[in-house]
């Protein structure tokens, strides 16, 4: 089953600063839903290890993810690949982060993706919502990532 993705997000964050959590693995495992760990296996690339619930399926998830075609701090490519007991799935995505604002950024990206086995059996429907709201879920923790205090900042 094919998955499309695409969409930008507005972040209250520089371009580089955003550059840098979007390459960074430990703000990633804390923002990507249902993420356990992000593991470096090799220059920009990661096994991953995921616990996520799709619909009333549940189940854990190994996989990769690599990041190609870079244009520091302003585009990427992204390539993952995984399987579990809810399925497997690949998929390839790229964004790009403009300037939108004095102290903000845009990311733009577009993605596809392919998914089988169980998790493909709860529709295409379905499926798009789903992927809509753990988009959703990851904007919203990478937007929190950008308000936590300074810790030591005088204010």
């Amino acid at each position: 089953m094919k998955l499309d993705i695409g969409g930008n997000e507005a972040m209250p964050a520089s371009v580089e600063a955003l550059w840098a959590a979007l390459n960074d693995p430990k703000v990633l495992t804390r923002c990507v839903p249902g993420c356990k760990s992000m593991t470096g296996i090799g220059p920009d690339a990661y096994k991953v290890d995921m616990q996520l619930k799709v619909a009333a399926v549940g189940g854990s998830f190994e996989g990769e993810i690599a990041l190609s075609d870079k244009a520091p701090p302003r585009s990427c490519s992204i390539k993952v690949s995984g399987a579990g007991t809810l399925g497997h799935g690949n998929g390839s995505a790229r964004f790009e982060i403009e300037p939108d604002g004095e102290n903000g950024s845009r990311l733009i990206y577009k993605g596809t993706g392919e998914i089988g086995g169980l998790v493909a059996g709860v529709g295409q429907r379905v499926l798009g919502s789903v992927s809509k709201h753990l988009i959703g879920r990851f904007f919203a923790a990478l937007r929190k990532e950008f308000e936590q205090p300074i810790s030591g900042a005088a204010g």
